[in-house]
């Protein structure tokens, strides 16, 4: 393994790590619908007739 190898792997690893630890904040704050726009209003509302996000919860 060359340095390059190394790097590639560290990189992908924080990319990875970063993204594991976004979906658990999310997930803990509520949201239903990862990385849609409207996740907060529509996860805390008790129906979804107003949300026009698509989810589908």
């Amino acid at each position: 393994m060359t340095i390059t190898d190394i790097a590639v792997i560290a990189v992908v690893a924080v990319i990875i790590v970063l993204a594991a630890l976004y979906v658990y904040k999310a997930k803990k704050s509520g949201q239903k619908c990862i990385g849609c726009p409207h996740s907060k209003s529509c996860s805390s509302a008790k129906e979804h007739k107003g949300c026009s996000c698509g989810c589908k919860n």
